[in-house]
């Protein structure tokens, strides 16, 4: 893509000289309210201090932190002198952490004081505590003198993926994604000033940053920074500060089912909105039945994240469905020869638009592997699409297996399985079979202790081709999960695998 010049959109700037007073953001640690103006002028302090420290374009400033409200105006700053903010994963293990830091390769790192055992990992890196150093760091670097914004900026942020094998990976995002993922979801989810939303995820998802965060900065709205999700206290946020739209993963919402005040009435709200992992149809139910609204969507760091759009009135009608392409977003759907199915068959979902990635940082293979020679992402994401052009999430294609030559696609069968009487959360996976070659394994979190296989395997028959349902059965108590939160479908196998004989 050609770069020029221009200077990236800077929206907190123009809120703050438009509607300065406005709340654009709120601290729900100590129930602060920072308007545009505020958020605007802690941005430049941040920004003299980074130029005074010697950050230039270009250079990765990390952030090793729970959700604070210090992540915004250092975002902002960084954008405006170029910098590119790196926000690290505190879930991940010392080797892993160290492994990211020296890719990464920061020039600097803000850090909590809980994480101060994690300085050894990077030496090299000069290291500021948030709470015991920033303070007198940007009152002494501030001046009224005036910073020039970088020229040039390509890079805004550099997002490390989790993954079950391999290194992660890191995304570059650069500033032409974060301004046409903003477009695209104020468009296409009727966003607007009035919207209010909280980030319940960690800042070092691209969720917690891009899909409610940086679009409402975008359009003059406020976000709602919560240092971390607590169902009880998420739920009184809600209402305390009359939230509009809710970002959560699946596992957030079955953590709300579970909540004393689960069912209370927040008029305020039009809707959570579900991603990160499939949502699953039991708890889709105990949303809508306890009185909220409730979509599922698909997104992913190397593009949007916001990919699909579902308007309010057709969510009731499309369940399972994560919508139609956002504006400028287009899609296809292919085979294993790159072929494109026809409506209502399974395929790989490929990506084009003006909000994709800038490749992976330091990776030029693994950049030039997820594109197609025409310029399109391979997601690796199964989908199908309805008739009304409507997309359905059916897995991954690494997920998929074939038994007795038959193609099985475990997001079509965890589907079904999700919709009997009893399931709470379903992962399928491949064993190997001495008859068949592989064949499904169900790993089932039950929504009752009484539920039994034998009654969930005839249920589901009614549904799919015998030769997608499972032949071996495991109920756990919960699923192990990334640090992002997602199951981890690896040990998830392992679970599978040391239960061969299964339970029917």
């Amino acid at each position: 893509m050609t770069r020029d010049n221009t200077p990236p959109f800077d929206p907190v700037a123009w809120w703050a000289r438009v509607a300065g007073e406005r709340c654009a953001v709120i601290d729900a640690a100590n129930d602060r309210r920072i308007t545009y103006r505020e958020l605007h002028a802690d941005a430049e302090r941040w920004r003299h201090a980074l130029v005074a420290r010697g950050v230039r374009a270009g250079d990765r400033v990390a952030v090793l932190a729970h959700n604070r409200y210090e992540f915004l105006p250092l975002f902002v700053a960084s954008l405006r002198c170029g910098a590119v903010l790196v926000p690290l994963n505190w879930r991940l293990a010392a080797p892993e952490l160290a492994r990211v830091l020296l890719h990464a390769d920061p020039v600097l790192l803000f850090a909590e004081s809980r994480f101060d055992t994690n300085r050894d990992l990077a030496p090299t890196v000069p290291w500021l505590d948030l709470d015991s150093d920033v303070p007198s760091w940007l009152e002494e670097a501030f001046t009224d003198d005036p910073v020039a914004n970088a020229p040039s900026a390509e890079l805004a942020m550099l997002l490390y993926t989790s993954g079950t094998t391999g290194a992660p990976k890191g995304v570059m995002i650069s500033h032409r994604q974060l301004q046409w993922n903003a477009i695209s979801t104020v468009l296409g989810w009727s966003l607007s000033a009035q919207d209010v939303a909280p980030v319940s995820t960690p800042f070092f998802h691209t969720a917690a940053w891009h899909v409610f965060t940086t679009p409402l900065l975008s359009c003059g709205g406020c976000v709602v920074v919560c240092p971390n999700f607590e169902a009880a206290e998420f739920l009184g946020l809600l209402s305390r500060y009359e939230v509009t739209r809710a970002f959560c993963v699946p596992t957030q919402l079955h953590l709300l089912q579970r909540a004393p005040d689960f069912g209370r009435p927040l008029p305020s709200l039009r809707s959570f909105v579900a991603g990160g992992a499939p949502l699953p149809p039991s708890t889709a139910h105990a949303m809508r039945h306890a009185g909220y609204a409730v979509r599922d969507a698909y997104g992913l760091t190397e593009c949007g994240p916001n990919c699909f759009a579902m308007p309010d009135e057709a969510v009731a009608v499309k369940t399972g469905s994560v919508g139609w392409p956002l504006p400028f977003v287009n899609m296809r759907v292919v085979d294993t020869a790159g072929a494109v199915v026809r409506a209502g068959s399974i395929g790989e979902l490929q990506l084009r638009a003006p909000q994709l990635f800038d490749g992976y940082f330091r990776d030029p293979a693994r950049t030039a592997d997820a594109m197609t020679d025409d310029g399109w992402l391979r997601t690796g994401d199964l989908v199908s699409v309805d008739d009304d052009g409507a997309y359905r999430v059916r897995g991954r294609t690494k997920d998929m297996f074939i038994s007795g030559g038959e193609n099985v696609f475990p997001g079509e069968v965890e589907a079904a399985l999700g919709a009997c009487d009893g399931v709470r959360e379903v992962v399928v996976v491949a064993v190997p079979d001495a008859t068949w070659g592989e064949v499904g394994h169900a790993v089932i979190v039950p929504a009752h202790p009484s539920v039994q296989a034998t009654d969930v395997l005839h249920a589901v028959r009614a549904h799919i081709a015998a030769y997608k349902v499972p032949k071996r059965v495991r109920f756990v108590p919960a699923f192990p999960l990334l640090g992002s939160g997602k199951v981890d479908r690896e040990a998830v196998r392992s679970l599978a695998l040391q239960s061969a004989d299964g339970e029917h």
